[in-house]
């Protein structure tokens, strides 16, 4: 059954995280990266969903760092308290702690990132960091400013041509400069794969699932 944990870091700090096992054989690990809006229902829903498929899935709580067990929706004032706590933290801690994320689910096998948003610039920077097989980055605002890297495992990536956040222009520069990544376009607007969201769009949040879960299997099992 689904739960939180706590775990701890290399540098002390303890902190939550959302682990959801398989009911049968495990096919690997799924590390899941939040939003700007913490492991909040759509994001443990998330680490659910690919536990359903098979995988030992955890979503760490990244901003516990600055404020525990923040949840918010996606009014704007949430929108502008999660982006206050994103820039409240440090890049060497959030990789400190999807390092502790990772050791806790290696035990099921290859594991893969797989962030959205802020998270989907964290799983882009996994895959030049942590020891995984796969990243899977949904509309990464960071990437675009991350692009001189060595990635060090397949990456896919989904973006929407509708997200103003990421206009095309971006998306060109990181297909550009890092060719070998498989990458798809939806006509989305920013997350448009969270089904709380205004965003949302069913079709190509399906379409980007069964590419998603195609390339864990290529790459984990």
């Amino acid at each position: 059954m689904s739960d939180y944990t706590r775990l701890m870091a290399r540098d002390g700090h303890q902190f939550e995280a959302w682990l959801a096992p398989p009911k049968g054989p495990v096919r690997g690990a799924v590390l899941v990266l939040q939003e700007i809006f913490g492991v909040n229902a759509h994001i443990r829903a998330v680490a659910d969903s690919f536990a359903a498929e098979g995988y030992l899935a955890i979503a760490p709580c990244l901003f516990d760092r600055v404020d525990r067990d923040l949840q918010l929706g996606y009014t704007p004032d949430d929108i502008t308290r999660g982006r206050g706590t994103m820039l409240q933290l440090k890049q060497e801690q959030v990789t400190l702690d999807v390092a502790a994320s990772l050791a806790v689910i290696k035990h099921a096998g290859r594991a893969a990132a797989i962030g959205y948003c802020w998270g989907g610039t964290q799983a882009w920077l996994a895959a030049v960091q942590q020891p995984i097989a796969a990243a899977v980055a949904y509309y990464g605002t960071g990437i675009a400013a991350n692009l001189d890297v060595t990635l060090k495992a397949p990456v896919q990536c989904h973006f929407g041509t509708q997200d103003k956040s990421i206009p095309p222009e971006a998306v060109e520069r990181i297909r550009a400069a890092q060719p070998a990544v498989d990458y798809h376009l939806y006509d989305a607007d920013h997350g448009f794969s969270c089904d709380h969201r205004g965003s949302f769009d069913a079709a190509s949040a399906a379409l980007a699932r069964t590419r998603t879960l195609a390339f864990l299997a290529e790459h984990l099992g």
